[in-house]
This record gives structure tokens, C-alpha cells and sequence, in this order.
């Protein structure tokens, strides 16, 4: 069925943003056509966004039907001719999810979308915490239990998604299938192609053949058809929720199906796609890892043998320092920017020493000498280049007390 949609705009009450006004104005329309009458939206709520798009939550103030009483609307504001891989992705990820039982819903659901307006209409999850607001909190507990909390959801997303590529290949080309399958394929190449003369001309550090194999090895990881599953590719503390349901992971931008690997990495680096995370508490990160290793064996069971999972990991490790440390050096525009955190974050540069330290000591503890003795140079000479001491990389708040 057809429907007009009503010329007057929403009721905003005072004076409105005009990309807020749009936003609602589009999720109306979008919102008459798939249900076939008028639906009307109030109290628009900015939530925030990002330069390249306006989040907001709504009201639903006339509805026959059982909407929730709230929405949050997300529409990108790139210029409609210009291609926008990051809708593509979101849109086709939080179809993917809300395709599964409740139960296996790791994001919020999806209830319209609209691929010429690029906008989503999603489930308002309320008003509970991020994983960074655990963090920066005072509760060691609380964060304790959010970050393991965060792991296991991080394994059941995987577990879930596991063996469903096709399906979110499907649901990517019937929007317009995006330039490159994973998000990391061209900056991830780069990385690893130019990292070792960069660190040769700024550090004047060579790299040995057998750190470069390791490097092919992390290449490999992205091309392999084994372990691989759904990535939210950006799941930094404040991009996920801890609700009464358990974490659910936001901001789907980079979503895609790749190694699953990256991700446990993820929580050793952690949060490589961040420069302002803190260090984790001694023994967190093996915590959060057999958390996640518990929800993925269901589906990989040889993940359970130390000899597959550890060399794997390093491996992915290594990809996330040489990527991070190839955008500082050479994409300052897009490496230092500070995530939303509301808090005096620690410097790039001190991030970027601790990362590489930290890879020094896993591939010692691996017994990987050749990373370990690259790594340790690398580190040793970023700490003379930015620093008079030796800092050690202050935990989260919630941990110092």
C-alpha cells in the first residue's frame, strides 16, 4: 500500500537543529511506508553522532502499532552522490542481527531502513552504561564484571555468526555491496608494506626476516577462510552497552565478516581502534580471553589447543601494532583522534610505547625472540624519542582505587 506522508514536519517544540529535523523528518516517511499508515515522532533527543552522521532519540507520539514508546534514528549526511560504504555495512549488520532469536541479538534491533535517505531505525536501548563509563568510573568490580562481561558477549557474537558469511555478502548487495569486503584491507596492506621502512627511517630500527614472516603470517590471517565470523571492526569501550541483557555492541560502521582472531587481539592490545584507552589491571587480559575462548570452542574447537590459538594471536597482535603505528606516522588525521571518552585520556604517543611493549613481552612470554627483540627496539626507541623516563601507562580509574 501506498502511503502519503504528511507535508507538516514533526513537532519539535523551540528551536531544532536542522540535520535533527531531517532526521526525523526522513524516519517518519521511512517509518509510514513499512508500516502503511502515518506515524508521527516528538521529542527528538541529539544523541551525539559524528561528523559524518545525526543520531537521535525519539518519541513515538502516534502509532497504531506496537512500536516501542522510543526509537533512536542514525542517518549519515555524506551528499547523497557520494558512495557510503559505512551505511552499507551498518544497515546490512543490524539486518543480520535481527534476523536471529532474541536471545542471539548482540545489537539493537532493527525496525526500518532507508538506503536514499541512509537512515536506521533502531531499538533504544535506554540509558545504561557504556563499557567506558565502568572504566572511568570507581567500582573495580563493576568494571571488572563489564570487561568480562564484554569478552564472553564478544565470543557469543562470534559463535553466532559463525558460518553466515553468504548471508551478510546477501544483505550488502541487495543495498550496494561496499568497495572492499573488509574495512581493514587497504590500510591493513599498507601497514605492513611500508611499516618497516618507516621504522627504519624515523627510528632508524631494521626489521629481521623472520619479523617480516610474522607480518605475512598476520596478512594471511585476513585472507583465510577458517574462524571466521561477524566483526563489529570498531568495538571500542563507549561503542558498547551493558544492559540488563547483557552487552550489546554499537556503532557498526566497519562491520564485516573476517578472522575472528583480529578480535580476540582486540583484548590484548586492547582496543587498537582507540587512542585513548588506559592499561588493564594484571591478569584481565588472560581473563577476558578464556571468556572468549569459552563461547567460541562451541563452534571451533581447536581453538581450545594453545598450539592453534597462541601463535594466531600473536600474529593478530602484531598486525594491530604495526597498523596503529603505521596511521600515527602516516595518517596523523585519522590516528589521533581521541574517542568520545569523557576523561583526561593518556597521549598518543604514550598509547603507542606501551602497545609496543606490551607486544615485546607476549612474544617473549610465546617464545618468539625475533618479535620480541624488534619489538622491544621499536619501543625502546619511541621512549627516547618522547619521553626523559620510562612512563608505564596508568590503568583505568576504575582500577587505581
Amino acid at each position: 500500500m501506498s502511503v502519503e506522508t504528511a507535508a507538516d514536519p514533526p513537532a519539535l517544540g523551540g528551536e531544532a537543529d536542522p540535520e535533527v529535523l531531517a532526521t526525523m523528518v526522513a524516519a517518519e516517511s521511512v517509518l509510514s511506508r513499512r508500516f502503511g499508515v502515518r506515524i508521527r515522532l516528538t521529542e527528538p533527543e541529539d544523541l551525539g553522532g559524528s561528523r559524518r552522521s545525526c543520531v537521535v532519540r525519539v518519541r513515538v507520539a502516534e502509532s497504531p502499532f506496537s512500536l516501542p514508546k522510543t526509537l533512536v534514528l542514525k542517518r549519515y549526511l555524506q551528499p547523497p552522490d557520494e558512495h557510503c560504504d559505512s551505511f552499507v555495512r551498518e544497515a546490512a549488520s543490524y539486518q543480520l542481527f535481527t534476523a536471529l532469536a532474541s536471545e542471539d541479538r548482540m545489537c539493537p534491533e532493527l525496525f526500518a531502513h532507508d538506503p536514499v535517505s541512509r537512515l536506521l531505525v533502531l531499538e533504544d536501548l535506554g540509558r545504561a552504561p557504556t563499557l567506558a563509563d565502568k572504566l572511568l568510573g570507581d567500582d573495580a568490580r563493576a568494571a571488572e564484571r563489564a570487561l568480562l562481561s564484554y569478552a564472553r558477549s564478544l565470543g557469543r557474537l562470534h559463535a553466532t555468526t559463525a558460518g553466515r558469511e553468504a548471508d551478510f555478502d546477501a544483505l550488502q548487495r541487495r543495498l550496494t555491496v561496499p568497495d572492499f569486503k573488509d574495512p581493514l584491507a587497504i590500510d591493513g596492506a599498507a601497514a605492513l608494506n611500508d611499516l618497516p621502512d618507516l621504522l627504519s627511517a624515523e627510528l632508524g630500527v631494521v626489521t629481521s626476516v623472520a619479523v617480516l614472516e610474522c607480518a605475512e603470517r598476520s596478512r594471511k590471517l585476513l585472507e583465510t577462510g577458517r574462524h571466521r565470523a561477524f566483526s563489529p571492526s570498531d568495538s571500542c569501550p563507549d561503542n558498547n552497552l551493558i544492559t540488563n541483557r547483557g552487552v550489546r555492541f554499537l556503532d557498526l560502521e566497519g562491520g564485516c565478516v573476517r578472522n575472528a582472531i583480529f578480535d580476540a587481539a582486540y583484548l590484548r592490545v586492547p582496543f587498537p581502534s582507540c587512542w585513548c584507552p588506559f592499561a588493564l589491571p594484571n591478569g584481565m587480559t588472560d581473563a577476558m580471553l578464556a571468556g572468549w575462548r569459552a563461547e567460541v570452542r562451541v563452534v571451533w574447537p581447536d581453538l581450545d589447543d594453545d598450539s592453534v590459538l597462541l601463535p594466531a594471536l600473536l600474529d593478530a597482535q602484531l598486525f594491530w601494532v604495526w597498523l596503529t603505528t603505521w596511521q600515527f606516522f602516516s595518517q596523523p588525521h585519522a590516528a589521533q583522534t581521541h574517542s568520545t571518552l569523557p576523561s583526561d585520556t593518556p597521549p598518543e604517543t604514550h598509547v603507542l610505547t606501551d602497545r609496543w611493549r606490551r607486544l615485546a613481552d607476549d612474544a617473549l612470554l610465546a617464545g618468539s625472540d625475533a618479535v620480541a627483540e624488534h619489538a622491544a627496539a621499536v619501543g625502546d626507541r619511541l621512549r627516547k624519542r618522547w619521553f626523559d623516563d620510562d612512563p608505564i601507562l596508568a590503568v583505568y580509574p576504575a582500577f587505581r582505587r
